[in-house]
């Protein structure tokens, strides 16, 4: 089984915390989507056959494609690919492109999940992320979207300066009273080069605060677990039967490819990503070539990831696994490294289905990625 993840590289306007490949200039939208279209059947043995269960369209932000436009790349897929019967095709979607009748029209297309990017339920928060939408549009898509689609997902920001926890909670009030079923949740975080970045370094954004964010995080935690939510990921929560397929197949290694520009792909012990230049995509798709850079993965590099994708889930790394895949000397390496972490209580050993896993304790949680890279194979 495999997926596909195909970049939209669009948006109305760019977030100041985003460092996403995306154009707030839509001119080259018609001969993107064409190209788009083309790299689809460029790609279409790349797979070797295996079928796709899940298709996922990302950005930038999606919606601001029309549902033919989104139709029409489907039809592409179904074309040159086998996709299983009712795979997952989740669509990431803004409030502000989610109007009552656009929302009706998708839950008759193909498209059965929605991702929306709602952030936060108050304005000064959305104004200060410099979203698309307000408030009130995030409310009223979610009241027409709960309507017609039972798998829809939302996204939240905590750690947001001066968010104290009332309002975080109320926060998960709001988002729970709709009876969503997933939540994807991230601490804001600066990146370099953002908006963001450059507007607390000039003083007029105050700084992001670790201490804030473990606090969100672990009332996140807590208040979701209550209400029938399993953390299955560090940022994912989701009720039985609704965790992402298609996130979860990243995290458990299998093949898919990325369609569009920045899109990654991996296959094999193949990793490959295209260009992050709309341009130079549209330039090299337009002559029949791959605008990719494509890495061989070493058995280091696998094992680092096992590592790092393990250790973020609920399923963990399997000591059985590690030693299957890449051999004693990986596994007593894992053994000895962990070792000291999980005497701090920031990891732990639990057995599963026979075999000993490592995972993450609540403790360890928030600091995952830091203790994950102290595990690698240098």
């Amino acid at each position: 089984m495999a997926g596909i993840y195909i970049h939209i590289p669009f948006c109305k306007q760019a977030c100041f915390y985003c460092d996403f490949h995306f154009s707030t200039s839509l001119k080259k939208k018609e001969d993107m989507i064409a190209c788009l279209v083309k790299e689809i059947v460029i790609r279409k043995d790349a797979l070797q056959g295996q079928p796709i269960e899940t298709i996922y369209f990302g950005g930038g932000t999606p919606s601001l494609l029309t549902n033919e436009e989104l139709a029409s790349i489907l039809n592409v897929v179904h074309q040159n690919f086998t996709v299983v019967a009712n795979p997952e095709i989740t669509l990431e979607a803004n409030p502000d492109d989610l109007s009552s009748e656009r929302i009706k029209n998708l839950s008759e297309s193909k498209i059965n999940r929605l991702s929306i990017g709602i952030q936060s339920f108050f304005d000064d928060d959305l104004k200060s992320m410099n979203r698309a939408h307000n408030a009130e549009e995030a409310v009223n898509c979610l009241k027409t979207a709960s309507k017609y689609f039972d798998n829809i997902t939302i996204d939240l920001i905590y750690g947001i300066p001066k968010m104290g926890a009332h309002k975080w909670n109320k926060n998960l009030d709001i988002a729970l009273s709709f009876n969503i079923n997933h939540i994807s949740s991230y601490a804001l975080t600066v990146e370099p080069k953002t908006a963001l970045d450059a507007f607390i370094k000039k003083g007029v954004y105050p700084p992001v605060e670790e201490a804030l964010a473990l606090q969100h995080f672990n009332h996140l935690i807590n208040r979701l677990e209550t209400e029938g939510f399993v953390q299955y990921e560090i940022s994912n929560f989701g009720r039985q039967n609704y965790f992402s397929k298609h996130n979860t197949s990243y995290w458990q290694g299998k093949p898919y490819l990325g369609i569009g520009p920045s899109a990654h792909s991996f296959v094999g012990n193949q990793r490959s990503w295209n260009v992050a230049n709309n341009s130079k995509y549209i330039l090299g798709i337009q002559k029949g070539t791959l605008p990719e850079t494509v890495e061989v993965l070493s058995k280091k590099d696998r094992y680092n990831e096992f590592v790092m994708t393990g250790l973020r889930t609920i399923w963990g790394v399997s000591f059985t696994a590690i030693e299957e895949v890449f051999g004693e000397a990986f596994i007593l390496h894992l053994k000895k490294a962990s070792e000291k972490f999980v005497l701090e209580g920031l990891l732990q050993i639990e057995t599963q289905h026979r075999e000993k896993v490592l995972k993450a304790t609540s403790k360890g949680k928030f600091l995952i990625d830091g203790i994950a890279s102290e595990l690698f194979m240098i």
